[in-house]
């Protein structure tokens, strides 16, 4: 079969090989899956940098979300077990941990619902607690996984106010939903945002940037608000002045989706059946900017590594030719 494979860390344009290898054979507990389709998700930069908290051992596939279609046909999400990771025509998942596709998604979109918005959720319902008629305020919200928070919190009852970078981006964050979109370049976010809540402030922030949008974050959360930090795509982890959250009586939470699958599964579950319905409602639908051959998934990673990406990447095995929107 064919797959990508990294040898030596480094950026993913460089790091990754697309090669001939064996099937990989499952372990005690794990399926073969085929995969149908592949997110892709900045952790797999991370991956090929070896920055990432997972560090395989070399070599190995990276693709750490997954639709795919088990031996008797089934189509499942799934993260796959590294080093078999998901840029592959075939990897292998923890069957306990598999779960059911929906139907009213394709593979492509099927495979962008598992990380992103399982973060999402549990970053509003389960972390901020979000309320219907707050505010919440979403940073990178064209990304994919601002994308993800923007349409959860629309489907919460917030109003939703998105911050990104560019015209493009503002432009997909307003189609997204978002009530009011703020140009990271050109807007004074702080200004913006007090003045779009009469002074008061976001209810809820959702910052997986870090760096100066965690700076613009404690300078605009309202009285009681909840700032969830979820990443640091920036490249930059904010130093936090507690006395300033003291002062202001906000809090400061932190959310690592991952744990939950050995913490609480099945509150992993519970949000995948709370997921499923929202799609089927067409309240949530993952947005895919590009759907890539095999053969682009090294450029498709590199290009969610520089942050010049709107929405999803997926990479879909069985498409061959060039790349389609």
């Amino acid at each position: 079969m064919q797959a990508w494979q990294v040898h030596e860390n480094g950026e993913p344009r460089e790091a990754m090989r697309l090669e001939e290898t064996a099937e990989p054979v499952p372990g005690d507990g794990q399926v073969l899956l085929r995969v149908r389709a592949a997110n892709v998700n900045f952790p797999d930069a991370l991956l090929c940098r070896g920055q990432y908290q997972i560090r395989p051992s070399l070599p190995f596939t990276p693709g750490v979300e997954i639709c795919g279609e088990t031996e008797d046909g089934r189509r499942v999400i799934a993260n796959p077990a590294l080093p078999y990771g998901g840029f592959a025509e075939y990897a292998v998942a923890d069957a306990a941990a598999l779960l059911p596709a929906p139907d009213a998604l394709d593979d492509a979109e099927a495979a962008a619902l598992h990380i992103g918005y399982q973060t999402g959720w549990f970053a509003l319902h389960r972390r901020a607690r979000i309320q219907e008629g707050e505010t919440l305020l979403v940073h990178a919200a064209a990304g994919g996984v601002g994308s993800a928070a923007v349409q959860l919190g629309k489907a919460a009852g917030a109003t939703v106010i998105g911050v990104a970078g560019g015209p493009e981006k503002v432009k997909v964050a307003r189609e997204l939903g978002c009530d009011l979109v703020l140009d990271r370049y050109t807007d004074d976010v702080v200004a913006a945002v007090k003045e779009a809540t009469g002074g008061r402030g976001a209810d809820v922030i959702y910052d997986p940037v870090g760096g100066n949008a965690y700076a613009q974050s404690a300078k605009c959360v309202a009285f009681e608000g909840r700032i969830v930090v979820v990443g640091f795509t920036s490249g930059t982890i904010p130093t936090p002045a507690l006395n300033h959250a003291l002062v202001k009586n906000y809090s400061i939470l932190g959310l690592h989706w991952g744990l939950y699958n050995t913490k609480d599964p099945q509150a992993v579950l519970h949000c995948h059946e709370q997921l499923t319905e929202l799609a089927a409602k067409g309240a949530i639908k993952p947005l895919v900017s590009d759907r890539l051959p095999l053969e682009g998934a090294a450029e498709a990673v590199q290009r969610v590594a520089d942050g010049v990406t709107t929405g999803r990447i997926a990479v879909v095995p069985g498409l061959g030719g060039a790349a389609i929107a």
